[in-house]
């Protein structure tokens, strides 16, 4: 018996088939530029790999029985029938108040995710459409939802309410959610098995790090502060999303610049961040790395910023749980930047941060620990794997119920 993943971007599909019995993945790929011309897809499997450029992909549908038709194609598959697929866990980017852990879903968990369109509309339309072209596909399997704002269900009022009319709290539900937190919720479990000790006992900090960012702390296995917000926009500068400014600044924009709300938009999602803040063309953390070798001041300018605002946070989240065993750096940033890793924990020796250079520059891949033998906080490099948590949470949920 095997679960399948199914992780639906707006134009994209990615896909794990995982055995129930040894939770491992035996095949795995993405679909990109779905409902464009010349679709892409890649599928690998113990059989090998192999990829179909320019595939007719319409929608989430065609992708959906694509996957159904790779897994089971005689030559590439790696199961005889899709009936073998029992369990079908999907990645949901918005649950609101309501959806705290992973849960079976039904009409009223579909109701639930349309109700946070407009909270997500990158990605609670998408998600669901995978959602209705798996039911359709795969009409046996149990369909699971798993939610990234789950995890952070935690967070305590004077965590997640902003400085607002409460009014607007209860009418429209403006608050902190937090995102990433299957990333954050996998990589903690992962820190305390490395550690050696219970998830219970623990105060991390763990730092995603990727074209999106967002740091968490996790004290005692559960999320009590996190910097993304309402909206994935708030928080650590990203790829091209702004991170924490001032509010006024936009009021100053709209009345000086005459921007409109899209216009406003699309600055802060689309053209600030590492592409903004640098002005040198490019959002990639390596491509601004190499151009900082090389003495460009833009480049200098959004690592500098970076590392300090990462480094802040750090901080912050150590004082307001009241201590720090472990920091952790995951995702594409954090597991493969030596040069991001060392600055963030430069100057905080006195605080037990001290990091390795020898161990932080060791290639990456697998867990691995990159403090000083004399530094008492256990700082840890864990490559994030947000399908494999979605997997185990689904798996935990269907056998309690079964």
């Amino acid at each position: 018996m095997y679960i399948l993943v199914i992780n639906v971007g707006s134009s994209s599909v990615k896909f794990t088939l995982y055995s129930r019995e040894h939770m491992r993945p035996t095949a795995n790929g993405q679909i990109d530029r779905i409902g464009l011309e010349a679709a892409t897809v890649h599928y690998r499997s113990g059989k090998g790999e192999r990829i179909f450029p320019g595939a007719d992909i319409a929608d989430i549908n065609d992708g959906v029985n694509l996957i159904s038709e790779l897994l089971t194609d005689p030559q590439a598959g790696v199961i005889a029938s899709e009936h073998e697929i029992t369990v079908v866990g999907h990645r949901v980017v918005h649950g609101g108040e309501k959806m705290k852990a992973a849960v079976l879903i039904d009409e009223e968990v579909k109701s639930t995710i349309r109700a946070c369109f407009d909270l997500a509309p990158l990605h609670n339309p998408a998600n669901l459409k995978g959602i209705e072209a798996s039911e359709e596909r795969f009409p046996r399997a149990l369909q699971v939802a798993v939610f990234d704002t789950a995890f952070h269900s935690t967070l305590p009022d004077n965590a997640y309410l902003y400085a607002l009319p409460h009014e607007l709290y209860e009418t429209d539900k403006i608050r902190r959610y937090g995102f990433h937190g299957t990333s954050h919720c996998y990589v903690s479990r992962r820190a305390a098995e490395t550690l050696g000790r219970p998830l219970r006992d623990l105060k991390i900090v763990t730092c995603h790090l990727g074209n999106g960012c967002s740091i968490t702390a996790v004290d005692g296995g559960r999320s009590v502060d996190t910097t993304m917000g309402f909206t994935p926009l708030e928080g650590l500068p990203m790829g091209t999303r702004c991170g924490d400014i001032d509010p006024a600044i936009l009021l100053y924009l709209m009345r000086q610049r005459d921007l409109s709300v899209d216009q406003l938009e699309t600055l802060l999602n689309q053209e600030s961040g590492f592409l903004g803040l640098g002005g040198i063309g490019t959002s990639d953390m390596r491509d601004i790395e190499a151009a900082m070798l090389e003495g460009d001041p833009g480049a200098r300018r959004v690592i500098d910023v970076f590392a300090y605002r990462i480094k802040k946070f750090i901080g912050a989240y150590a004082f307001a749980m009241g201590g720090l065993d472990s920091v952790v750096f995951t995702a594409g940033i954090g597991e493969n930047s030596p040069l991001i890793r060392e600055r963030v924990c430069a100057g905080l020796e006195d605080y037990g941060i001290v990091v390795d250079e020898d161990r932080n520059h060791r290639p990456g891949g697998s867990i691995r620990e990159i403090q000083h033998q004399g530094g008492r906080v256990r700082i840890l490099v864990i490559p994030t794997d947000e399908e494999k948590e979605i997997a185990s949470q689904a798996l935990e949920l269907v056998s309690g119920a079964t």
